[in-house]
């Protein structure tokens, strides 16, 4: 679990193939990876991967699988390119962001970019399959970054960068046209599951607050 709010931007030094995934050597300047461990976790761009082996004082490894490559942007990762890095939230931790998972659901496209000073913004292109989940004012993670939805227009969403979140982030490099990891709220997922949820001889949810005058 993941509160969204970025610790380091990182590099990708090398990749390498590793069966149907790709192993990826991360360099961290900030990233204490003196406490860190094998086997911990730490979100790269959104993605939860596990660290394999570290490598000297400000590197570490790790492999993203088939499946991870299949629903994140890590399948067009290449060397040199700056990435976003969290590691997993520890039991009494503040909670600054939201609740992350770190288990992207699929990639956005940016479709306009706008420097208004006090502000950056990102128009995101949301895959249909996900619009659903995404609502004005709710949470919504872009690469592992926990922001909250202004506006949605046409299956796009607009979210404000202030100026700090660009300061450390890689967001006010993003252009139109660019992939980025989308992970919606989790508790949205929860709620639809829930709504949706039938057995035999029970009302669901929803018809229980209609019965209780809740909806209309």
């Amino acid at each position: 679990m993941f509160t969204g709010l970025v610790e380091d931007v990182g590099t990708i030094a090398a990749i390498r193939g590793a069966g149907g995934g790709k192993e990826l050597l991360l360099r961290c300047p900030k990233l204490p990876l003196d406490e860190c461990a094998l086997g911990d976790s730490i979100a790269v761009d959104g993605a939860c991967l596990t660290v394999d082996r570290f490598e000297g004082k400000d590197g570490f490894v790790a492999v993203a699988g088939r499946e991870t490559l299949a629903h994140t942007t890590l399948a067009d990762a290449r060397v040199g390119q700056r990435v976003h890095l969290e590691r997993a939230l520890r039991l009494g931790d503040r909670l600054g962001g939201h609740l992350v998972q770190g288990h992207v659901d699929g990639v956005g496209r940016v479709t306009r970019v706008e420097d208004r000073q006090e502000t950056w913004i990102l128009w995101v292109h949301i895959p249909e399959e996900l619009r659903r989940y995404v609502a004005p004012k709710g949470s919504l993670t872009l690469d592992g970054v926990s922001l909250t939805v202004n506006e949605i227009d046409d299956g796009a969403a607009r979210l404000n960068i202030v100026p700090h979140t660009r300061r450390v982030t890689h967001l006010g490099e993003k252009r139109p046209g660019q992939g980025i990891n989308l992970e919606v709220d989790v508790l949205a997922k929860y709620v639809e599951r829930l709504l949706g949820a039938r057995e035999p001889g029970k009302s669901t949810l929803l018809s229980a607050l209609a019965r209780n005058g809740f909806l209309d």
